[in-house]
């Protein structure tokens, strides 16, 4: 027998070892050896000695390129597909911090476990997170100190209260931006005086203000620049509105106490002991006539107050303030009936009765205006205004308007959209820093010490937000800051000098 050759191709051997092809292998022909074994136009055992690989690398590659057709063309599990890859730097941490702080009301503490739990990103203090609020702080005033107020026209005044110390708020009625934001120790004449001042080195020369009837504001402000301060009807209508409830509500409880004692009675009478509850009975009647008498009347002199008194539209100045001495009088003939209750509201009503009316005098002059501006008689001007508070359903509204267009003829769709544009524009509560106080305390229930640097903070982010929504259109899409000024601005943490992360 001839031995065979050593290192011939029909038997290799450890000294001249087949050469490794899968290892050798680039991407593109293991890419082509799976679809060719997907495919099945040759068998695995043809591709392994073409290619010069095993049967199980083949395999290997076939199963590889089919799972990963599968998972391209996967819809049912969609939650696991990659949309973006975010490139999470400090410039980002630091962005995504504000916006955890300013926009979500998160705590200090709040903001490390979001990051821990949806980044894995652990071992935020609350230091750093107040380091990087601090650092905001003075790209924040400078803004804030950039910001032209000489077209505030009318100013809202309140004070809310944090921990048991003021914080001093003011806002344009127009634009809703917020030009005084500081906490103090006290809320006295001087302080609101000090504050005013300064407001008004920095440009700001309102008309009038609106503010409740806060005796510290008012005197402040009186010193500080000498302008009216109107009254606020808000608080006014709802005073007389909690009053009316209120004494519903207890001529409710003496009507079950009528109808309990009735019940006792005849109960009693079966049984032959029916004079047991006669007294007590007569006296129940006499005390619920008096309260429903005495409900019923306050509801209808609170219905005139807010209905024909202080709305937008009604009868001039010196009418309304008739009907406001007449509904104070027949408040002040009640109040022995309930004497902790009545006497506070015909006492702030007496106080401020020139200055919840204030508004219309400012209507009234502007109605002067229009009339001498459009050349058509002042007194045809007013029952314009007169007839928008009129109801449209009946028929007298149709009658008064037909004599107003035949007097007015051709002049009288200007005259019409005139009045209601000034109706609209004339501000008669405080309701939007009332608003404003509402989304502080959102705000302010976080932290026990606010400090100045927080509060300017604060008031820049609340004066360059845009508004999402808005029940008027004109404000949407836009900030308290470009509806003051006019002209448009960046993100406000582009204004804070950060850059904004896009998917694009």
């Amino acid at each position: 027998m001839v031995a065979p050759l050593i290192g011939t191709a029909a038997e290799p051997t450890a000294l001249f070892p087949r050469p490794n092809v899968a290892g050798g292998m680039g991407p593109d022909q293991r890419k082509n050896l799976s679809v060719q074994a997907l495919a099945g136009c040759e068998s695995v055992t043809e591709l392994s000695v073409r290619h010069g690989v095993s049967r199980q690398f083949v395999y290997r590659q076939a199963h590889r390129a089919d799972a990963a057709l599968d998972e391209a063309f996967a819809t049912a599990d969609d939650d696991e597909r990659v949309l973006f890859t975010l490139p999470v730097t400090k410039g980002w941490l630091r962005q995504f911090t504000l916006a955890q702080v300013l926009i979500g009301h998160t705590s200090y503490r709040g903001v490390g476990e979001i990051l821990d739990a949806a980044f894995g990103l652990a071992g935020l203090s609350v230091g750093t997170v107040h380091n990087i609020l601090a650092q905001a702080v003075l790209r924040a005033r400078a803004c804030n100190d950039a910001v032209d107020l000489r077209g505030i026209r009318v100013g809202a005044h309140d004070e809310i209260y944090q921990a048991g110390r003021p914080v001093l708020v003011g806002a344009d009625v127009a634009s809703t931006y917020c030009y005084l934001l500081a906490e103090q120790d006290h809320a006295d004449e001087t302080t609101w005086g000090v504050h005013l001042l300064d407001l008004a080195e920095r440009g700001l020369a309102v008309k009038y203000t609106i503010a409740d009837g806060g005796l510290a504001l008012r005197a402040g402000q009186r010193a500080a620049w000498g302008i009216p301060c109107h009254g606020d009807v808000f608080h006014t209508e709802r005073d007389l509105g909690t009053l009316a409830f209120f004494l519903e509500h207890r001529a409710a409880g003496c009507t079950t106490a009528r109808e309990k004692l009735e019940r006792k009675m005849q109960r009693a009478k079966r049984r032959g002991a029916g004079q047991t509850f006669s007294k007590r009975l007569a006296v129940a009647r006499q005390a619920e006539a008096r309260a429903v008498a005495l409900a019923g009347d306050v509801r209808l002199l609170a219905d005139w107050m807010r209905l024909d008194i202080l709305p937008a539209a009604g009868p001039t100045r010196v009418v309304r303030g008739e009907l406001f001495d007449f509904v104070v009088d027949q408040l002040d003939q009640r109040q022995p009936l309930c004497p902790h209750r009545i006497g506070p509201v015909c006492r702030a009503l007496r106080q401020q009765r020139d200055n919840l009316l204030a508004f219309v005098a400012v209507q009234e002059e502007r109605f002067a205006e229009l009339a001498q501006r459009l050349a058509v008689p002042a007194l045809l001007v007013q029952q314009v205004s007169q007839l928008e508070a009129a109801d449209p359903n009946n028929s007298a509204y149709w009658q008064a308007e037909g004599l107003l267009r035949k007097k007015l003829q051709a002049q009288f769709p200007a005259v019409q959209r005139a009045v209601r544009n000034i109706l609209a524009e004339t501000p008669r509560a405080s309701s939007l820093v009332e608003n404003l106080n509402s989304r502080l305390r959102n705000y302010f229930f976080l932290r026990r010490d606010l400090g100045d640097g927080y509060l300017d903070l604060l008031r820049f982010f609340l004066n360059h937000r845009r508004f999402l929504r808005s029940q008027r259109p004109e404000r949407v899409g836009r900030s308290p800051a470009e509806l003051l000024t006019g002209r448009p601005h960046d993100h406000w943490l582009e204004l804070l000098g950060f850059r904004r992360f896009t998917t694009n």
